[in-house]
Order: structure tokens, then sequence, then C-alpha cells
């Protein structure tokens, strides 16, 4: 299986070009206002323009208003929506979109209760947990992730190219999340870091490929 990739807090058109060249299977954008990485949905929408067929674009939401998610999915007609606060299953259905559903991971929080919860969730987003929203791109004990959970997940908080591939390999995840692991500074994508996470993401694919052999 082919781990996915998603380059997340994209605000400039060559950030969005390069994550697309480096193999990116979905692009981020942020639509927190509080957020250093925040765009407006008019924004998000120029920028999902560039993206090719087969590459996602997806809006991150945080206690948004129903109709703050409803002008964003008018502005991007293929965006998929992710929750990163404290929506309940109801308010990510309400959306009626494909979602991602944030989960913030800690000793003693029961993830295999929160997918039970948000089963209706395309996947489930492991992040860390931290003071406010988002995991502040801090990296959280992958011991925590229990087997047999679905949906699918998707590991992130902290990643680089420094160690995507130890966490490709420890929980084989059907995707992964970078943000800060690929920057220059809040915001702003450095385009031969997103280069070599892509690749260091492609190494532990091979790597897990040859221990099937």
């Amino acid at each position: 299986m082919r781990t996915r990739i998603k380059i997340c807090g994209l605000t400039r058109e060559a950030d969005v070009d390069a994550a697309v060249e480096a193999g990116a299977d979905a692009i981020g954008f942020v639509l927190y206002a509080k957020s250093p990485r925040a765009v407006s949905a008019a924004r998000a929408a120029v920028l999902a323009r560039r993206l090719p067929p087969f590459v996602t674009p997806v809006g991150l939401f945080v206690n948004a208003a129903p109709d703050e998610i409803a002008d964003a999915c008018a502005a991007i007609p293929t965006l998929m929506l992710q929750f990163h606060g404290d929506e309940t299953p109801a308010q990510c259905d309400a959306a009626g979109r494909p979602y991602l559903r944030a989960a913030r991971m800690a000793p003693g929080f029961d993830l295999l209760n929160f997918a039970q919860q948000f089963q209706s969730a395309q996947a489930l987003l492991l992040d860390a947990h931290v003071e406010g929203y988002g995991g502040g791109g801090k990296v959280f004990d992958w011991s925590l992730v229990p087997s047999g959970v679905t949906p699918p997940l998707v590991l992130s908080g902290g990643l680089s190219a420094a160690n995507v591939t130890d966490g490709v390999l420890k929980v084989r995840p059907w995707a992964v999340d970078v943000s800060s692991g690929v920057e220059s500074a809040k915001g702003i994508k450095d385009a031969d870091a997103v280069r070599r996470f892509c690749e260091a993401v492609r190494e532990a694919d091979a790597r897990v490929a040859a221990s099937a052999i």
C-alpha cells in the first residue's frame, strides 16, 4: 500500500506547485482566522484552482459556523473538510461533505471510542494534544495508537523528513500530514523540505514492501 501525503497550511502559489511536483496527494488550507497560516475561502479557492486532477484540496476548520463551511464549499466544489475543534459527529455530518476528524492524542485518550463516534469520517487525523487547537508541531507518543482502528488513520504532529519514515513504519497509517516540518517560516513552505519529506515517505513504503516479500 502506498502511504498518501498531505501538505497542510499552504498560502502561496509556489508552495502549491512545489507540493504537487513532489507528489502530494492532498493540499491543506487553514480556514481558521486565529492561525498564522490562515487564508480566506476566496484565497484558498484561487490556490485550489492550481491543483491538477486527483490532488485533493482540504479545508481545515475549528468550530466554524455552518455558513462559513458552506461558503468555503461553494468556493471550492471539490473541498474535503477537516475538523480540528470540538465538533460533534452530528456537526461534522451536517456539512454534507467527506471529512477528516482530528483526534488529540495524549495518555488516557480512548481512540477506539473516539473512532466509534466518528465512523462516518473518511479518516481520523492523529495529532498531538497541546493547549489551544492544532498539534503545535509536536510529536506524540506513537505507541498510544492501538491496532484495529477504523476509519483509516492519518498520522500528523511534528512530522518531518527526519522522522516520517519511522512514523510510517511504526504506525502504518493510511496517510501522513505535515505542515511546520516543511516550512522556512510559518505559512511559507520550503520546496526542498517538501521534496525530502515525500521521498522519506516513499522510502518507508519501499521498506514495508521489502519486508513483505
